[in-house]
């Protein structure tokens, strides 16, 4: 399909959609099925802007010579929309769906450009057996760190545990599985996962179909997961392993545990990942991370955090860096918070660039409200 042939669909399809959507209450109460209380449609969202001033940091966080001001989409949340329902099928058995785009609020446009629904677009069966959904969606290494990540998941283009141990920003220039990007692997087109859940484990096994012509393993991928969860504490982990087009791998690897003790959250992690990046080079990345939250007041939550992490690449020498992030999060509401955020940054032994600062800082301020 030509660009030219593909424009005008593109403009119009997310009002296609919304239209759709917006009907949808109308055309419930002329059609049996979507009349039946067990089937639920939900349109759904994030939108989260913030005030940042960094030093030593571009407006994208990326390392810089000099300083930055920016309205950052974001930060404590990705700013993003989805709808997804479920429809009751009938002796246990559920039919659901999820389709769900990024956006820069700051802007107005979609995070990705060449994706409608960039964060997800799957439909699948429940059952007492579990869930098996097919489409766009997470690795199992990206569902591991959720639960575990000491920072609670916040600002995802910043977090190491999401751009390095989840493969959000592996930095390698590849694509490894069928991720649609050669920046980053935290989703999978054309993937098909099992979800299940049994007491207190939750258990997770994905095939990622690479989908190149006349072959089977090209940018294919496979992985497991497994968590259990028991009152306050979560300990969760996965493995997934990544093949690129000329089947170079990627393997990645995640360990987590976290504890909820009263007014106080702790969660460390520890991530690895090694990829093959030439026909005898490789670079390993690997991150250390704990942190700590406080729920001060009722209303009022304060983070602490420490990520350290490592690089090696054949022919480079070891470098890395170490991040400490701070939040404060205060709740207007059940839907509506405001937040302040204190982050500084260390490098080792160049990793920023050579014409960058050795050091970085930023703080943030903003309000995130969900619907």
């Amino acid at each position: 399909m030509t660009t030219k042939t593909a424009a005008p669909y593109a403009l119009s399809a997310p009002f296609t959609l919304c239209a759709l959507l917006a009907c949808t209450p109308a055309f419930a109460q002329t059609t049996p099925a979507a009349s039946t209380p067990s089937s639920a449609l939900t349109l759904y969202g994030v939108v989260d802007l913030g005030v940042r001033q960094a030093s030593g940091l571009s407006a994208a966080n990326a390392p810089a010579p000099g300083s930055s001001r920016s309205l950052g989409s974001g930060i404590h949340t990705t700013s993003r929309w989805g709808v997804r329902g479920t429809e009751d099928l009938g002796g246990g058995l559920r039919a659901l769906f999820n389709l769900e785009s990024g956006l820069n609020a700051d802007t107005g446009a979609p995070a990705n450009s060449s994706k409608y629904f960039d964060r997800a677009s799957w439909v699948g069966l429940q059952g007492g057996w579990g869930t098996v959904a097919l489409g766009r969606q997470t690795t199992t290494l990206a569902d591991a760190i959720s639960p575990v990540d000491p920072l609670a998941m916040r600002f995802a283009s910043f977090n190491p545990n999401i751009g390095v141990t989840a493969l959000s920003q592996h930095g390698l220039g590849i694509e490894y599985g069928s991720a649609g990007a050669n920046s980053g692997s935290y989703r999978l087109d054309n993937s098909i996962k099992y979800t299940g859940r049994f007491g207190g484990f939750t258990a997770r096994a994905m095939l990622g179909l690479g989908e190149v012509a006349s072959q089977t393993s090209p940018l294919s991928s496979r992985g497991v997961g497994l968590a259990y969860a028991d009152g306050g504490f979560t300990v969760s982990g996965a493995v997934q392993n990544f093949k690129d087009a000329n089947l170079r791998s990627l393997d990645g690897a995640t360990l987590g545990a976290a504890y909820q003790w009263g007014t106080v959250r702790l969660a460390a992690n520890a991530g690895r990942s090694k990829a093959q990046t030439g026909a005898a080079t490789h670079t390993e990345q690997r991150v250390l991370s704990a942190g700590a939250t406080w729920a001060a007041l009722p209303l009022l939550d304060l983070t602490a955090t420490y990520y350290k992490v490592d690089r090696e690449r054949t022919g480079s020498a070891d470098d890395g860096y170490g991040r400490m992030v701070a939040f404060a999060e205060y709740k207007l509401s059940r839907r509506t918070r405001v937040y302040a955020e204190l982050d500084h940054t260390r490098w080792r032994n160049g990793f920023q660039g050579a014409a960058n600062k050795r050091t970085a800082s930023g703080v943030s301020a903003g309000v995130m409200h969900s619907f």
